[in-house]
């Protein structure tokens, strides 16, 4: 999985491409862990992201807790199979999807 972030002042745009899964999970924590602090608005891109698991549905869920407390978290062009996973978890009432 490639993880390209873009910073503009208080907001941050994660572009996922590849598969997030059990493997590559471990790689977004990192990149959002702790480095979160002063961030109003978290953006992330699904547009070339092929598929998720459910331990990519978890730092989903981390992500969300910490921007709760913060600001806001939208996931943009995720795809028809992703928001269908969404929506089978339920994780579409606890995350924004445009």
């Amino acid at each position: 999985m490639q993880i390209n972030k873009t910073s503009e002042n208080d907001r941050l745009i994660i572009a996922l491409e590849g598969r997030l899964d059990t493997l590559t999970a471990p790689q977004l924590d990192a990149e959002i862990q702790g480095k979160l602090d002063g961030i109003k608005s978290l953006v992330f891109d699904f547009r070339k992201l092929d598929y998720i698991s459910s331990a990519g549905l978890r730092i989903l869920l981390i992500a969300q807790k910490i921007m709760n407390k913060q600001g806001s978290m939208v996931i943009k062009n995720a795809s028809s199979d992703i928001k269908e996973i969404f929506e089978v978890t339920g994780f579409c009432d606890i995350l924004t999807i445009e």
